[in-house]
């Protein structure tokens, strides 16, 4: 049974001015991501459900404007900017802690919703969770604050694997810097040897498998990223055909085939920036919502997976877990 509870704070909300709104009958959103469409369909559903129950709907009365960079984070600067300059009416950033920064970084006045891993009043993004202040709010998914809990688990999991291959993604920097000091102070807590391979193509993944085979890595854990999600069917063939455990951060990686995740409900925090850029659009003020936070995480294994890999998984284990997929 899957267990997921958000906290949603929800405040008075006041006019936003938007000058490209006088400009323009209906409204534009500019939804922005770092995967792909063909493997972020879902979570552009649960967009789109979120900005319907608040009354828009695209194709009637919102038109929403897609753009998909793969994991290219060299192409942001470029593409905020000419979004920027399109006066758009709100920017969505859902599941991306890069491109919610360089969106803030890029402009003081459009309204900006987003879904980050990491706190962002560290990140700079707002003043505080209650109050936002400036033009930006969102929801905060913790997916770096629980790297550790992850990394334990997926020892349990596979407890004679001591030498643990990190895939990371170098054009995330903040995700990449905090996952990697997390993963670093755990592992030695428990006395595993992390190793770090960066990726960020297609092909990045397919040589990073080859040199964890060569080097007889015994594990894998794969950081939270919305590229490295995106390609979750390839690291699922991948870990199998090489037969190495792995944990990621989101539940669909385990529907594709993966091990184990521990982490937030990805697609309810999509539904839940689809949610709050309609009420922007309606005339709330960013500085008003507060970030919603996730309280509640989901720990899936993949039966099968498991069974493929090796021992079998403790019934005390299973118990733990909030879906088993069989």
């Amino acid at each position: 049974m899957r267990r997921r509870e958000f906290i949603t704070l929800l405040g008075g909300a006041a006019a936003w001015p938007v000058a490209a709104r006088a400009q323009q009958s209906v409204p534009v959103v500019a939804f922005i991501n770092a995967g792909s469409p063909d493997a972020s369909g879902f979570r552009t559903v649960a967009f789109l459900k979120g900005l319907s129950e608040s009354g828009y709907v695209e194709g009637q009365n919102v038109r929403v404007e897609y753009h998909w960079f793969r994991g290219q984070y060299d192409r942001l600067p470029a593409l905020i900017a000419d979004i920027v300059s399109c006066r758009v009416t709100v920017i969505a950033t859902p599941g991306g802690t890069q491109t919610a920064m360089a969106a803030k970084a890029a402009t003081t006045t459009i309204p900006i919703v987003f879904g980050v891993g990491d706190d962002p009043v560290k990140l700079g993004l707002v003043s505080t969770l209650a109050r936002p202040g400036g033009n930006a709010t969102g929801i905060n998914v913790l997916l770096t604050e629980v790297t550790a809990k992850r990394l334990g688990l997926l020892h349990e999991l596979a407890p004679k694997a001591v030498r643990i291959t990190a895939l990371v993604n170098p054009g995330n920097v903040p995700v990449a810097e905090t996952t990697l000091r997390d993963l670093t102070n755990a592992a030695r807590g428990i006395g595993l040897q992390i190793r770090v391979l960066n990726v960020s193509t297609i092909r990045d993944i397919e040589v990073a498998f080859a040199s964890l085979v060569r080097d007889r890595a015994e594990a894998l854990f794969v950081a939270p990223d919305a590229f490295l999600i995106s390609r979750r069917v390839q690291f699922a063939t991948l870990a199998a055909r090489h037969v190495i455990p792995a944990a990621y951060s989101t539940r669909e990686e385990v529907e594709a085939g993966g091990l184990m995740s521990y982490g937030s409900d990805i697609p309810e925090m999509y539904r839940h920036v689809g949610v709050y850029t309609g009420q922007v659009l309606k005339g709330a003020k960013p500085a008003d919502l507060p970030v919603v936070q996730s309280t509640k995480f989901e720990f899936v294994i993949n039966l099968q997976t498991a069974k493929a890999l090796g021992p079998d998984v403790s019934p005390q284990l299973l118990a733990r877990a909030d879906e088993v997929i069989e």
